[in-house]
């Protein structure tokens, strides 16, 4: 029973089915990791997929799909099973190959597709020798024997062909077997065996432990070097799950200097690392140019230029107040990009931890379309319900450098954060002019971007003014006293008009100040019939647009500027502002961080491995190229003549139809027939043809 078994698993694994099978897999799962961008952080794929399909994905191993389990196992069985069909097939064809037939009858020779009877001229032996000749001129191996009915000429050309099998199987072996030993297969048995666990990959390099350390001799890698500009480091560091293994490398690295070119529209054109590499052992030190396409190899390990990040750029902030009633700067922070700095007020009552996260000097974005960045923070969501919106056409790409752009996080007492996104200049849209700055809550989300408005001349202090003495209580009697004193004239004796105007433009204030537009738009819901909404909307809109027009000009009095006269741009630009102070209610931070000055300092991303498998995959290459330029190109062909007592008969075989056989039967009958003085038959062609 036992034995049987095992024939069976033999008889299943050596199969053209199984291998087809499994091929076919590989050929989806190659699909899936196409279309899937592969070993990019778990965060990304969050975003992408979401709380629900992302862990799905993640234990299918969709997100490193040639590195996952399940994968190699299949490669493994496409090894096991090619062997096994190489082993099953090489007795059998090796004796085909060997094999002249010699011992075909006539009546097998007969039921040939291709075949003719010949009349020679002169006697069997004679026949026979000639019949030799000519067959070993055409270039056939032959053999004489005699099987009864005559003399059998046996003669083979082209079964060097099959060898092409031998190539083809045998190179998908290779290729497997190389993509094994350069997947992360290695270290997943390091792993699976005990002798390794990965760890956080938030950690410093001293506080790795030593079981997730690999040492020199560990045979096949693939990580990644992260350098600032004048550092150095020996380790690379492998990406396994959701942890991280530590390579050491037989040399030490140290980046001189990043260079990036750019095109005029800000996207990257080149970038190469200047890098000295320090032999550890010899202490030699040796300068390489490293980019794109251009990798270096030291020791059996090639290192190429994958990427480049920021390597810790020095950055000057403004904390610009958001509280009410505290207007300025709170604040001016210096700090580094992947350190952090306390950012408190006792008097606010607030204490942060301000993490600087990135920077980037350059932000190619596409503005065909005239759209943000990203998401709205809120904008008039609530009251365009009622008061209708339309969306804008789709433009062309229009890819544009926005500038300098940083990135840091807020970090309570509780541990909770919050990440910001702010862009240093100025961005143009639709003929005005914002400063663009992003929040999210978690990493898993996109950022959703408030949008401060510049007045004409390119300030953001307008803003910030307008917004104190909207949201500040303390100034609101004076705003509203103001405002109703420009809209109803106390010379016209409308007191009761002016007072109900003043209690009006205050509720409507005040729940602004709460909650924005989405408070004014609730309130229109709760107490304004289906009906009115609309007007009601309108109303509240204009009201709110008076109080801001008459901030707008507070400011500038207390500035010392002279007033200005409304007009369709200024106007804009107070529902701009009206806008922008509506989405700071729901900011979530005390302050506004405005970039002041930067000293930019790179980072380069190499990518170390060590690829025993390669010279197997290329090996595997070669002989699939010549396996299947073998079985293509390569034909057999087997052509018999029996002589005997009144005639020959010659027959031919093809292990391919091929539109010449039928020309190369006709050739050689005619050879033979010229060679046998005998007359060429009426008809060469198949039958049925």
């Amino acid at each position: 029973m036992h034995r049987g078994t095992a024939r069976a698993l033999f008889e299943l694994f050596s199969s053209m089915r199984f291998a087809i099978a499994l091929l076919t897999i590989l050929s989806i799962a190659s699909v899936v990791g196409t279309v899937v961008r592969q070993n990019e952080p778990f965060n990304a794929y969050l975003s992408q997929f979401g709380p629900f399909w992302f862990p799905v994905f993640e234990k299918l191993g969709l997100y490193s799909v040639y590195n996952a389990g399940w994968f190699l196992v299949i490669l493994a069985f496409l090894v096991l099973s090619t062997t096994l069909c190489i082993v099953r097939q090489t007795a059998p064809m090796l004796r085909e190959m060997r094999s002249f037939r010699e011992r075909a009858r006539a009546a097998s020779l007969n039921s040939f597709a291709h075949r003719a009877e010949l009349m020679p001229a002169m006697a069997a032996g004679e026949a026979v020798a000639r019949s030799q000749a000519y067959l070993r001129q055409a270039g056939f191996a032959c053999r004489i024997a005699d099987n009864g009915e005559g003399t059998l000429l046996a003669a083979r050309q082209g079964t060097s062909g099959r060898i092409g099998y031998f190539f083809a199987h045998g190179a998908i072996v290779l290729i497997c077997i190389g993509g094994l030993l350069d997947g992360n297969l290695p270290l997943r048995l390091q792993v699976w065996l005990g002798d390794k666990h990965t760890t956080a990959g938030n950690q410093l390099i001293a506080d790795i432990p030593e079981s997730a350390r690999l040492g020199l001799d560990n045979p096949s890698f693939r990580g990644d070097v992260f350098i600032p500009e004048g550092r150095a480091t020996s380790f690379a560091v492998l990406g396994l799950g959701d942890g991280i293994l530590l390579q050491e490398l037989p040399f030490t690295i140290a980046l001189d200097k990043f260079h990036i070119d750019h095109y005029e529209n800000g996207m990257p054109k080149r970038f190469a690392s200047d890098i000295r590499v320090t032999d550890r052992h010899s202490g030699e030190t040796t300068p390489h140019t490293i980019e794109v396409n251009k990798p270096l190899t030291l020791d059996g390990i090639t290192l190429y230029q994958s990427s480049f990040e920021d390597g810790g750029s020095r950055l000057a902030i403004k904390a610009r107040s958001l509280l009410p009633g505290r207007p300025g700067v709170l604040r001016e922070i210096a700090g580094q990009v992947g350190e952090s700095a306390e950012f408190a007020d006792d008097r606010a009552g607030f204490r942060y931890a301000l993490e600087f996260t990135d920077f980037k000097a350059f932000n190619v974005e596409d503005m065909g379309g005239g759209e943000a960045p990203a998401d709205a923070l809120r904008g008039m969501e609530k009251l365009q319900q009622h008061l209708g919106s339309g969306a804008k056409a789709a433009g062309q790409r229009d890819l544009r450098n926005l500038g300098p752009s940083f990135t840091v996080k807020l970090r309570d007492a509780a541990g909770q954060a919050r990440e910001f996104h702010n862009y240093m200049l100025p961005i143009e849209q639709d003929g005005r002019w914002f400063l663009y700055t992003g929040l999210r809550d978690t990493q898993a989300d996109a950022f959703r971007y408030m949008r401060i408005p510049l007045d004409e001349g390119g300030r953001v202090d307008t803003w910030f003014a307008i917004r104190d003495r909207l949201l500040d209580p303390a100034q609101r009697n004076a705003l509203l006293a103001r405002f109703a004193a420009r809209s109803v004239p106390p010379a016209g004796g409308q007191d009761a008009t002016r007072e109900a105007l003043v209690q009006s433009a205050r509720q409507t204030l005040g729940l602004f100040a709460e909650q924005g537009y989405d408070a004014l738009g609730g309130f229109i819901e709760q107490s304004v019939p289906a009906a009115g909404r609309s007007q009601a909307a309108e109303v509240l809109i204009r009201i709110l647009q008076g109080l801001a027009a008459e901030a707008w000009m507070m400011a500038r009095e207390t500035a010392g500027e002279p007033a200005l006269e409304l007009n369709p741009a200024r106007a804009t630009y107070v529902n701009d502002s009206i806008a922008a102070i509506s989405d700071s209610l729901f900011y979530g931070a005390p302050a506004w961080l405005q970039l002041d000055s930067f000293t930019e300092r790179h980072a380069t991303v190499l990518q170390a491995t060590r690829s025993p498998g390669m010279p197997l995959v290329y090996l595997g290459a070669l002989l699939l190229v010549l396996g299947v330029f073998a079985m293509l190109y390569i034909r057999e062909r087997r052509l018999f003549v029996l002589v005997r007592p009144g005639g020959a008969l010659v027959a031919m075989s093809s292990n391919r139809r091929a539109l010449d056989v039928d020309e190369a039967f006709r050739n050689h009958v005619e050879g033979l027939a010229a060679a046998l003085g005998a007359p060429v038959p009426a008809s060469l062609t198949p039958e049925g043809a």
